[in-house]
């Protein structure tokens, strides 16, 4: 008779741990899920900084005078070609930087992706950044008569 009791004491003790199971891997997924979101977000964010780049180097090299260039000359101040890019980085929400040297531009933009589920366990933002040059091609003259 005492068997009874004693199995149903153990019952009893064991009642709930299944929840406490349940509790960590339920936060475990959620971590697990906040970071493939977010991740993925970031990944986005990223092919975004990069396309800002792109352009705002295309940007900058339709900004340098085409005669100079068709001329075999570079424009001396490149400084509309920045400003131009720099401008088109302010208008995206990014920052970044553009540099001109020789027949190379190169913009590098930053763009600051916030989080969704990984700012509950403190990650409250991503930080990526995007690079792109492009090189400037000088025109071909052609003789008088052609």
């Amino acid at each position: 008779m005492n068997r009874p009791h004693i199995h149903h004491r153990a019952e009893r003790r064991e009642r709930g741990s299944i929840t406490a199971v349940v509790v960590v891997f339920a936060a475990c997924f959620l971590v697990l899920g906040g970071l493939v979101y977010d991740a993925g977000r970031a990944m986005a964010a990223k092919t975004s900084a990069i396309d800002t780049a792109q352009q705002a180097a295309r940007t900058a090299a339709q900004a340098l005078n085409a005669g100079d260039l068709r001329n075999n000359v570079l424009a001396t101040t490149p400084g509309q070609a920045i400003a131009d890019a720099e401008a088109y980085i302010a208008t995206s929400g990014d920052t970044g930087t553009v540099t001109i040297t020789g027949n190379q531009i190169t913009v590098s933009v930053i763009q600051h992706q916030s989080t969704s589920l990984l700012a509950l366990v403190g990650v409250g933002e991503i930080t990526v950044a995007g690079t792109a040059s492009t090189e400037i091609e000088q025109g071909v003259t052609t003789g008088q008569g052609q």
